[in-house]
């Protein structure tokens, strides 16, 4: 499935002009060999251009005839290749490659080129015939760029003002070869067509971790691995192990690469790379989910126009934004790769309408909502954010749990435990209940209701009239703290400090104690301020009951920090409200 959407898509952006055509790929080039008509080196010039973020320059990306994919054999690409093969040196320190990698990208320029009649092709077919590789590091239109250019950098020819790639004549000629090649044919497990076989699948860029000269996302490379019949020494065989036919892999190959090349709709959670699409290839889809998703801000739409949408999607209207119509019954898929040695490993595919996908998300963010309630939800990947260590080298939340947590948003499952357990865990190491940690506490009870606990209070704001006891606890808790602070400002440790965690897993033994040390922080405050914690007191307690519990299971303590949270939050909000009512007053 995860082939045949790519293809599909590939599809949908090559009806749209947004994508290279078979036997052509997008490459990242550095710099221009500029050739005169005898084949004659003039001029080296720079093709880099400034980052997103303007503080380095980076290679630019131009549309240049397919590339070969390399592993440790010699084989030149058309067109566009490296300095060991476009100018016969290297830093690798072997010579008598290097020597060949020339030869073999002169023997391919010539076999393509033979009948092709321009200037273009006879003075790349002139600058074979005349380079002298020996002689390249001394030749003085290298002499300011040679060095970056022996880092690997992809080189074209630049021709009477254009790009070789670019002449009609070189182009029907890189056509013509690409018809010529032989394959052997066999059923298409992408479109069920018997078409030419791939025997090698592409490489795939730009997944975080992986190699940098690219990964595989299909391939066979032990005989445990292969079918009788298919293994690796048969080279014509090989890739009928998973038979996709040679446009099929082109087109899931090439598709893939532009995703992940476009950085605005790819996102890293944990050690996974995130790639989405719509079937049709409308990228106000992508702004979407990735707004609703991730966060991710659009240079296409305003936050209120990705609101709207979003809301309106969910409920399977379809939506009009920038004269584009969007549709809910659009399908939409999301695809997660993780870094695996030299291949790329699937940890999750996700298909679905978008109106459903756009559904859930809307039912994910409700459940999030909590006071104080901010004018956008926070993304997954600040709600993993929240179960990290701040303080560890590697801030990375844990890859099955990040990989869990965004299948569960997509399908409307349930979380998966980790979150919580994680959240609780930091909960305790830093005596910390933030708003995020407080959201995924509600969201978590809400979603996964076999922990039954109860729906008053996981509401948004305090529940004041609930019974159940370890929210009333830690609501309890947060008052006899809020009475340490008044009694005593600026005081360096508070009860937070030393008992939450006691008080949390331990009421029994903790609380008498603090009721204790409250009535000496109660004797410091004014009568009015007194009398109104008081009766705050008597009442919590009374819901309360004579006897404590010795033990709060984990589920319980949860539910405690989110009548701490809830409780904190009512509190401060009403002493804001009093300073400014005493501000106006005076």
């Amino acid at each position: 499935m995860i082939l045949q959407a790519l293809t599909k898509y590939y599809d949908a952006l090559l009806t749209q002009g947004a994508i290279s055509p078979p036997g052509w790929c997008d490459a990242k080039v550095s710099y221009a060999l500029h050739i005169g008509d005898n084949g004659e080196l003039l001029d080296v010039f720079s093709l880099k251009q400034p980052s997103p973020d303007g503080k380095r320059e980076v290679p630019q990306i131009l549309r240049v005839p397919e590339q070969v994919k390399k592993a440790s054999n010699i084989a030149s690409n058309f067109l566009c290749c490296n300095s060991s093969y476009f100018l016969g040196i290297d830093t690798k320190g072997k010579p008598a490659r290097t020597a060949k990698c020339f030869a073999a990208a002169r023997a391919l320029h010539e076999a393509v080129l033979a009948d092709a009649d321009s200037p273009a092709a006879r003075a790349v077919l002139a600058y074979f015939a005349r380079w002298e590789p020996d002689k390249a590091a001394s030749h003085p239109a290298l002499q300011e760029t040679l060095s970056d250019i022996l880092k690997g950098a992809n080189l074209v020819f630049w021709i009477n003002g254009g790009y070789a790639q670019e002449d009609p004549a070189v182009r029907a000629a890189w056509e013509g070869r690409r018809g010529e090649e032989e394959a052997p044919c066999g059923r298409c497990l992408v479109t069920g067509e018997t078409a030419p076989i791939a025997v090698l699948h592409p490489s795939i860029n730009g997944v975080k971790g992986a190699r940098s000269s690219g990964a595989s996302l299909v391939s066979f490379n032990e005989s445990a691995e292969e079918s009788y019949g298919k293994e690796q020494r048969d080279k014509t065989g090989q890739g009928f192990n998973s038979p996709v036919s040679k446009r099929a892999a082109f087109a899931y190959g090439t598709a893939l690469n532009q995703l992940l090349r476009d950085r605005e709709h790819v996102q890293v959670v944990g050690d996974t790379t995130i790639v989405y699409w719509a079937e049709d290839g409308e990228p106000l889809c992508q702004d979407l989910f990735g707004a609703g998703m991730f966060g991710a801000p659009s240079s296409r739409m305003t936050q209120n126009d990705l609101n709207r949408a979003i809301i309106a999607l969910a409920k399977g209207k379809p939506v009009k934004v920038n004269d584009a119509l969007l549709n809910p019954d659009n399908h939409f898929y999301v695809l997660g790769l993780a870094p695996s040695a030299a291949r790329v490993s699937v940890r999750f595919f996700y298909m679905d309408t978008f109106g459903r996908i756009l559904t859930h998300l809307h039912e994910h963010h409700e459940r999030l909502r909590i006071e104080p309630v901010g004018l956008y939800p926070p993304s997954v990947w600040q709600l993993l954010s929240a179960t990290v260590n701040p303080n560890s080298r590697d801030k990375k939340a844990s890859p099955p749990m990040a990989g869990a947590m965004v299948r569960a948003v997509l399908a409307g499952g349930m979380y998966p435990v980790s979150l919580f357990e994680n959240t609780m865990m930091r909960i305790r190491a830093e005596r910390e209940v933030s708003p995020r940690r407080a959201a995924i506490l509600k969201a978590f009870f809400l979603r996964n209701q076999m922990f039954a606990v109860p729906k008053e209070v996981l509401d948004v704001k305090l529940n004041e009239e609930s019974a159940y006891l370890p929210y009333v606890l830690g609501r309890l808790f947060a008052v006899l703290e809020k009475i340490q602070l008044d009694a005593n400002p600026g005081v360096n440790a508070t009860i937070k400090d030393k008992y939450f965690n006691s008080a949390m897993a331990m009421p029994a033994g903790i609380f008498p104690l603090l009721t204790k040390l409250s009535q000496s922080h109660l004797r410091k405050l004014e009568e009015r301020r007194r009398i109104y914690y008081e009766r705050m007191i008597t009442d919590l307690k009374g819901r309360i009951g004579e006897t404590l519990p010795a033990r709060l299971s984990l589920v319980e303590q949860g539910t405690f920090d989110l009548g701490y949270y809830h409780q904190v939050q009512k509190l401060y909000t009403k002493k804001h409200k009093e300073e400014k009512e005493d501000g106006g007053a005076d």
